[in-house]
């Protein structure tokens, strides 16, 4: 299983339409073919970071996923907001202590 997990900073104006653009799209992408499931981290102190934290069957599923409608729909329409370079790290499950 590959974990993905993605810094996405936005202007701060612009976090009430990411909210309502991720409202939008996210039962397209947790029912995604290869998707395991995600989440959605909110930033406790820089209130304009949000990461996508996401669980996918293997880095193929992910580009299929990536190279998707969904996708790249969403992401033309988040894109304009961004403060920032969004940022993107992919790895494997080493250990998972947490409750099944």
């Amino acid at each position: 299983m590959l974990v993905r997990i993605v810094k996405l900073t936005f202007k701060e104006d612009s976090m009430e339409f990411f909210f309502q653009e991720f409202n939008r799209n996210k039962a397209e992408i947790i029912k995604f073919n290869g998707c395991r499931g995600m989440k959605l981290l909110h930033d406790i102190k820089q209130k304009n970071i949000i990461m996508t934290y996401s669980h996918w069957d293997d880095e193929n599923a992910l580009n299929d996923y990536r190279k998707s409608t969904v996708f790249n729909n969403l992401w033309n329409n988040i894109k304009p907001h961004f403060q920032e370079r969004p940022e993107a790290w992919s790895h494997e499950i080493y250990f998972d202590g947490f409750h099944k």
